[in-house]
């Protein structure tokens, strides 16, 4: 699988269960191979024929959270 690492700000993780909650909100999407989740940034390895940036924020704010592709 070749992949593709999405940086993306994310407002209102504020904890660690906030952290956890990204994470699984994240990890439940097909195609996601490795995340790294901190100080309000997610970086998200993942195959870019099963999900997109666009799918990846919009499974942050199904889980409640703001976010927007960073640097």
């Amino acid at each position: 699988m070749a992949t593709k690492s999405t940086s993306l700000d994310v407002e209102g993780m504020t904890c660690s269960a906030c952290v956890r909650h990204v994470e699984e909100a994240l990890r439940g999407l097909d195609g996601v191979a490795k995340l790294e989740v901190k100080s309000g940034k997610v970086r998200v390895d993942h195959d870019p024929a099963k999900t997109s940036p666009e799918k990846l924020i919009e499974a942050l704010t199904e889980a409640g959270y703001e976010s927007r592709a960073g640097a």
